[in-house]
Formats: structure tokens, sequence, C-alpha cells
């Protein structure tokens, strides 16, 4: 009787257990590319990413209806999946970064944080309307779409140059890291503005005074909240797993404090994160220390789910639709950010292979892209042209596209970064031997 009434069947197209094949799948698949990843030296998340493009082109494709490889249980809670990754990832970064570094790259920190992505806005809006048939407000909207660096990608990057000491000297990933976290947020209240005007209403002078806001906002509680647990740490003695817990939960608190305050005033989590993970290190460093090796073994399996969740968020059908014109769009656009970073490092002290692995390092598109990109498109269906939609899904899709090609050379520059240090300093050795050998 019991097993009359129950669905206690293992089989994949009991669609109450399609969520677990979900997960196994993704994870199983996760581990082998992982694998293969360090076989070509090439970036996992590359990887990740093209095997979630071919998930969500199989499931649209070849799937029945009774059975989806992307249970959509799973699908329906991927922003939240995405986002606690995100968290992961800004953690990792904070409890890398120095303060000190940070100081030393002030100026241009600050003016990567928005000129970059103002100015790819401004390109996408006045080029957009030669590409695609679309009005300038919709150009302007899919430009602030398109604005965003992903921290997703690029912090990820830099925590690796960070923990192997490359380029922290000359503060190459702090700077990227330091304009990255901020560049968001720009971007987010440009496209709210926009989106706001393409329904018909007006915009206030309030709306781009929550920018200055939700920095200071966010820098302001992560601080708070980084000296209240440092001090809690330095009295109770609670464990490296569950130290990390707790950091991992009150980043949670914070986003949810986000949501909850953005009718007010403006606040950024992502800035509270890493400010609080930044405190954190500069008040207890062992303790630290300890914290982000933990995140480290959690990132593994967060990277698997984020970047495969991104991939599936992509609509491929559109890529190739709009592939030609969306891909001059995108070089015209990365031409002109590459234009205003190399802008932000006048007067610093970075050579030219320095500027340039900036300039790559600042390039990559996805996680932002994929998350308001897909909200373009449902209000697109809605109110927009067809056409809008359509381009809004490509320019997320070409994001992708962007990221896996310029990643890539980005983790050239990285690899080639690290040699040419390695060679500097036997340089260093084989001139510090001969002046002895002078002297002797």
């Amino acid at each position: 009787m019991l097993l009359k009434h129950q669905r206690l069947s293992f089989f994949p197209g009991d669609l109450s257990m399609t969520f677990f094949f979900t997960l196994f799948v993704i994870m199983f698949f996760g581990f082998a590319l992982n694998r293969l990843a360090k076989l070509v030296r090439i970036p996992a998340l590359v990887f990740y990413l093209l095997f979630g493009m071919l998930l969500c082109f199989v499931d649209s494709k070849v799937s029945s209806p009774s059975f989806r490889i992307l249970d959509d249980g799973l699908m329906g809670i991927s922003s939240y999946i995405k986002k606690i990754a995100l968290i992961i990832i800004l953690l990792k970064a904070g409890l890398s970064l120095d303060m000190r570094d940070l100081r030393k790259v002030g100026r241009p920190a600050i003016l990567m944080s928005f000129l970059p992505a103002t100015v790819e806005m401004v390109a996408v809006g006045l080029l957009a309307p030669l590409f695609f048939n679309l009005s300038y407000t919709e150009s302007f909207l899919l430009g602030s779409v398109l604005g965003a660096v992903s921290p997703a990608v690029v912090i990820p990057m830099m925590s690796k140059l960070l923990e192997e000491k490359y380029g922290t000297k000359e503060g190459i990933p702090q700077l990227i890291i330091a304009g990255s976290s901020i560049d968001d947020i720009v971007m987010i209240v440009c496209y709210q503005s926009f989106l706001t005007l393409e329904k018909g209403g007006s915009i206030s002078a309030m709306t781009f005074l929550n920018i200055p806001i939700s920095i200071a906002s966010g820098i302001a509680v992560g601080v708070l909240f980084g000296f209240l647990l440092s001090l809690l740490l330095k009295k109770v003695n609670i464990g490296v797993v569950w130290s990390f817990i707790l950091l991992l939960s009150l980043s949670c608190g914070l986003t949810y404090l986000e949501e909850v305050v953005s009718p007010y005033f403006g606040f950024s989590s992502l800035l509270s994160i890493i400010t609080l993970a930044l405190v954190l290190h500069k008040r207890n460093p062992e303790q630290a220390s300890n914290v982000k090796n933990a995140a480290n073994q959690v990132w593994a399996l967060a990277e698997v789910f984020l970047f495969v969740l991104v991939g599936s968020s992509i609509q491929v059908d559109y890529a190739l639709r709009y592939f030609l014109p969306a891909f001059l769009l995108l070089l015209c656009s990365l031409l002109c950010r590459s234009i205003a970073v190399s802008s932000c490092l006048i007067r610093t002290h970075f050579d030219l292979k320095e500027r340039s692995f900036v300039i790559l390092s600042y390039l990559p598109k996805a996680t932002v892209q994929a998350a308001i990109g897909g909200g373009l498109l449902d209000f697109g269906n809605s109110l927009l042209s067809q056409g809008a939609s359509n381009a809004a899904s490509v320019i997320a899709a070409g994001g992708v596209a962007e990221i896996i090609r310029y990643l890539s050379i980005a983790k050239f520059e990285c690899d080639f970064e690290s040699i040419f240090i390695k060679l500097n300093t036997l340089n260093q050795c084989r001139e510090n031997s001969l002046g002895i050998l002078r002297v002797i």
C-alpha cells in the first residue's frame, strides 16, 4: 500500500528526482571539466560556461517535456545560488587584500570604478541604433547592461595573483579588485534609471545621488560588522569552520539588508561584504588567513555552480541570429572601454606590459549581463519591441562570448606576468653577482 501511494522511483524520468539528477550532472561533469582544464592549461570557468550553454541548448532542442536535464526547481533558485557564489568570491578577495596596498592605488582605483563603464555605456548608447532597430533610450539601457565588469570573473583571477604574490608590489590586483567592486553599482543605478525612462517615468537627482550613498553606507556598515566580528573571534575560539560559517551568515544578512533598505536609500552589500572581510584581515590576519583557506575549499564547488548556471542562462539561438552585428558592437564598445582604462592609468608607475594586463583584465563580462540582461529581456517581451528584447538577449550572450575569448588572453597575461617577474628576479640576482665579482 505504501508503494502504491508514494513515488519512490529513482528513474530520471521521475520529475521528483530531476533536481538530484541535475546536481549530479553539474557536480560530476564539473569535476571532469576541472581536470581537463588543468591538463590543457585553460581556465576551468571557460569549460563551465560552455557546458552550461550546452545543457541549455540540449534542454531546448533535444529533451522531452517530461524530462529536462536542468530541473525547473533548481533553475528557479539559480539566481540565489549565483549570489551565494559571488559572496564567497568577495570574501576571498577581502581576506586577501591589504589596506596599505589599497592606499597606493587611490586615484586610479577611483577613476576605474566609474570611467571605463560609463564610456562603454555611452559608446553602446550612441552606436547600437546603427546595428539594431532601437531607440536611444533602449540603446543606453543596453549600454548599462553591457558596461559592468563581472566581479565573479575578475575577482577570482586577481585573488589568485594576490595569493601567489604576482603584481602585488605594483598594486595591480588591488587596483582591479577595488575598481570592479564599485563599477557594478554605477551601472546598476544607470540601468534602473534608463529602465524607468523606458517605462515612461522620470528620474531625479536623488537617483544618481544614490551612487555615493550606496558606496559610503556599504563601507560604513562593513567596517562596523568587521570590527565587531574581529572582537568576537579574538575573545571566543570557535574554530576555522564556524568562523567561516559566521562570516558567510553575516554576508547573507548584509545582502538581505540591501533588499530591505533599497526603497529608502542606496546601500551596496557587495562593498559591505568585501569591507567586512578587509577589516577582519586588518585586525586579525592569522584568523583571516585560516578562514580564507576554508573559503578556498568552498569556492571549488561554488565556482562550478556559478559558471554552469551563468552559461545555462544564455539564449544560444539569439546569439547565432544576431552574431555579426552584436560582435561588431562589442568590438567598438570594448575598444572605447580599453581607451578609458588606459586613461585611468595616466601618471602611474605602470609600464606598457602592466598597463596592457590591466586593460585585458578589466574586460570580462558574464554574471552581471546574465542577471540584469534577463530582466531586460522579460521587460522587452511585455513593453518593448521584439527586436529590443532579442537584442538584449544578444548582448547578454555576447558578453559571455567575450569573456570566453578575453579570459583566455588574460590568463595568458597572468602566466606571462609571473614569468616576467621570475625573469626580473633572475636578472637582478645575476646583476648583483656581477657587481660582487667586480668588487672582488
